[in-house]
C-alpha cells in the first residue's frame, strides 16, 4: 500500500511539472500586460465615449421636456387654481406626448394625490401602495429630478424610463411631480449593438450601486454591483469617482472594466470586457496547461471521493444498523424519530409506535444456545418486515426488544398491524439445526399525542407500559395504551 502511494505521488508530480514547463510564463505575462494597458487606456474609454454620446442624444431631450413642464405656467396655474377642469390637464399632457414622441406624460398632484396622464386620470397615489413608492421618493428627494426605470401602469406595465421632475408654485412650495417616459427598448438596442460589436458587457448603475439597465447576457439575479464578484470590493471607489479603469477577477477569469459617470442622469456607465477573450491568442498554451491540470485534479478528486464515500458509507452502516439483524439500531431510531416529529408538526399527520418483545426468549437461549437465539432474532426481523409498509421503520431496541415507527398510522390501525405481526410470528415455523422452534411475541402500541407529547420518551414509555401489560396478561397478545 505504501509503495503504491509513493508511486502515485511520483506520477502526479511528473505530470504537473510537465504541464507547467509547457507554459511560457514570462512571454505570456509581458504580452498580457501590454494588451491590458491598451484595452484599459484606449479601447474601453472610447467605447464609453461613444455610448455616452448616443445616450445623451436619446435621454437629454426627455429631461429637457420634463424641465419645461415643471416650469410651465399653465401647469402651475391649473394646480394652484384647484385642478378644476380635468380635460385641460389631460389635453396638455396628450399634447406633450404627441409633440415630443414620448410613450407617456404625467402629472401627480401633491394636494389631491391624483395621477393624471395623457389618457386621463390613472389613479390616486397612496403611500401604502408599493407601486406608488416612486412618487413619495420624488417628493422627498433633494434634487429637482430623477431618472427611474420602472413599469408603466398606463401602458400594460411596459418597462419605461421615467424622468420624474418636481413642480413648485411661485412661492417655491412643492405642488407635485411631472415628467415623461420613454421605452427602454431604444436604450437596450444601443446596449445590444455595442455588446455585439465589441463583445463587451454594458450596464448602467445608479448612485447607490443599484443596476438599473442592462443588455442580454446579464444575470437578472444581480441587483447591485456589491453582488458582483470582483466588482464588490471596488464598489465604493467606482461610485465616488467620475470614471476610471479597473482590473478584477470573477469566476476564475480576468475582466477589464471602464466606468464613466453620467451626471445628467445620476448613473454610472459600466463597460466590461473579458480579458480572457482579448488574450485568447496568447493563452492557448496556458489553457492547455490548465486543462491538463484540471483533468488530473478531477481524476484525483474522483478517486478520493470514491474512497471517502465508501469509507463514510461503511461508518454510517456501522453507526445506524444493527449488526446482527441488519435493521436500524437504537441510535438510528432516535434520529428517525426526530425527523418524524418535524414532519408531524409540519403536516399534522398521525403516527404510532409499537414495542415488540419475544416471549420467553431467555428459555430459547438456555435450551438451544445463544446462537439459536441470534437466529431467532434475525428470523423475527425478517418476518416482521414482510408485514410492514414501505413507510414503516423497524429498529432493534435492545436484547430481544424491537420498536416500530409507523408513519401516518392511527392507534387502531397500528393495533391491527401489530396483530398481523403477532399472528404471522405465531403461525411461522422456524427450523434451527433440524429442530423446529416455535415462539411468540407480545406487543404494546401507543399513538403520538400532538398536544401532550414533547419528546421521544413519552410515547415510547406508553408503548413500553402497554408491552408490560401484554406480558402480565399472558403474553402473545397486543395491548394499546392511549
Amino acid at each position: 500500500m505504501q509503495k503504491r502511494k509513493i508511486r502515485l505521488i511520483i506520477i502526479l508530480t511528473l505530470m504537473l511539472s510537465t504541464g507547467f514547463l509547457l507554459t511560457s510564463l514570462a512571454s505570456y505575462f509581458v504580452s498580457r500586460a501590454s494588451l491590458r494597458e491598451e484595452i484599459m487606456q484606449n479601447e474601453l474609454p472610447l467605447t464609453s465615449d461613444n455610448i455616452y454620446s448616443e445616450i445623451q442624444r436619446d435621454l437629454l431631450q426627455p429631461v429637457f421636456i420634463s424641465s419645461l413642464m415643471a416650469s410651465d405656467t399653465f401647469l402651475r396655474d391649473w394646480v394652484i387654481s384647484g385642478e378644476n377642469d380635468t380635460k385641460k390637464i389631460v389635453r396638455y399632457l396628450k399634447e406633450i406626448k404627441v409633440r415630443y414622441g414620448t410613450v407617456t406624460s404625467f402629472f401627480v398632484s401633491e394636494k389631491t394625490g391624483i395621477y393624471y396622464q395623457s389618457g386621463g386620470i390613472l389613479k390616486t397615489v397612496s403611500s401604502d401602495d408599493e407601486r406608488d413608492k416612486w412618487y413619495f421618493r420624488v417628493r422627498d428627494m433633494p434634487s429637482d429630478y430623477e431618472i427611474n426605470v420602472d413599469t408603466d401602469m398606463a401602458n400594460h406595465d411596459t418597462m419605461t424610463i421615467f424622468i420624474n421632475y418636481r413642480v413648485y408654485d411661485y412661492d417655491g412650495n412643492y405642488i407635485g411631480a411631472t415628467g415623461v417616459g420613454l421605452t427602454v427598448y431604444a436604450v437596450k438596442q444601443l446596449i445590444e449593438k455595442y455588446q455585439d460589436k465589441f463583445e463587451r458587457k454594458i450596464f448602467f448603475v445608479d448612485e447607490n450601486g443599484i443596476i438599473v439597465l442592462y443588455g442580454s447576457g446579464f444575470s437578472s439575479d444581480l441587483k447591485n454591483i456589491s453582488d458582483i464578484e470582483g466588482i464588490a470590493p471596488l464598489a465604493m471607489e467606482i461610485l465616488s469617482t467620475s470614471g476610471n479603469s479597473f482590473h478584477y477577477k470573477k469566476d476564475g477569469h480576468s475582466f477589464l472594466l471602464n466606468t464613466r459617470h453620467i451626471p445628467e442622469f445620476g448613473w454610472h456607465l459600466f463597460v466590461e470586457q473579458s480579458e480572457t477573450k482579448a488574450l485568447k491568442g496568447i493563452v492557448v498554451t496556458l489553457f492547455f496547461n490548465v486543462i491538463v491540470c484540471v483533468l488530473i485534479t478531477s481524476v484525483v478528486l474522483f478517486m478520493i471521493h470514491l474512497t471517502i464515500s465508501a469509507y463514510q458509507q461503511k461508518l454510517e452502516e456501522m453507526a445506524t444498523l444493527d449488526k446482527l439483524t441488519g435493521i436500524y439500531n437504537r441510535q438510528a431510531f432516535s434520529i428517525l424519530f426526530t425527523e418524524m416529529i418535524k414532519e408531524v408538526h409540519r403536516r399534522f399527520i398521525p403516527f404510532s409506535v409499537v414495542m415488540m418483545d419475544i416471549d420467553h426468549f431467555k428459555l430459547i437461549n438456555d435450551t438451544h444456545g445463544h446462537i439459536a437465539g441470534d437466529a431467532v432474532l434475525r428470523h423475527l426481523a425478517s418476518v416482521t418486515r414482510t408485514v410492514l409498509r414501505d413507510s414503516d421503520l423497524l429498529c432493534r431496541w435492545g436484547g430481544e426488544e424491537f420498536i416500530l415507527l409507523l408513519k401516518e398510522c392511527r392507534l387502531d390501525d397500528a393495533v391491527n398491524l401489530a396483530e398481523k405481526i403477532r399472528k404471522k410470528v405465531e403461525d411461522t415455523r422456524f427450523s434451527w439445526l433440524g429442530t423446529e422452534l416455535v415462539f411468540t411475541v407480545s406487543l404494546g402500541v401507543s399513538q403520538w399525542n400532538l398536544l401532550d407529547d414533547r419528546e421521544e420518551d413519552s410515547i415510547v414509555s406508553r408503548a413500553d407500559k402497554a408491552l408490560y401489560m401484554a406480558k402480565e396478561q399472558g403474553r402473545n397478545r397486543v395491548v394499546k395504551r392511549v
